[in-house]
């Protein structure tokens, strides 16, 4: 799980970004209140969408206008065509809590 903060801190229609453990970037959207995480670049081009704008339930790219719903994680305007990485966003305590995946660790 990763910690991105208090709910106060993205107001509804905004983003933000965070660093997963890995390095990897993730976004995380509040949507009327609703909060979503997904993955930061773009599948058509390597972007991030954090430099995008969130419209609703879909965040646009900045580089070739693509889009996104934040929900689902499915493309749903070219040039943009492979989903997005979607993970489940938890609330405990006022924290917003992302279920990231850990990297399985080697047996020895």
């Amino acid at each position: 799980m990763i910690n991105a903060g208090s709910i106060n801190q993205i107001k509804p229609g905004k983003m933000q970004r965070i660093e997963a453990p890995d390095g990897k970037r993730l976004l995380v959207c509040n949507v009327a209140g609703h909060f979503y995480a997904i993955d930061d670049m773009c599948t058509h081009e390597d972007a991030s969408l954090y430099l995008g704008c969130l419209k609703g339930e879909e965040i646009q790219c900045s580089l070739h206008g693509g889009r996104f719903n934040v929900k689902t994680g499915a493309a749903t305007v070219e040039p943009a065509e492979l989903p997005l990485q979607t993970y489940v966003v938890s609330l405990h305590d006022e924290q917003l809590m992302i279920a990231y995946p850990v990297p399985e660790q080697p047996q020895n």
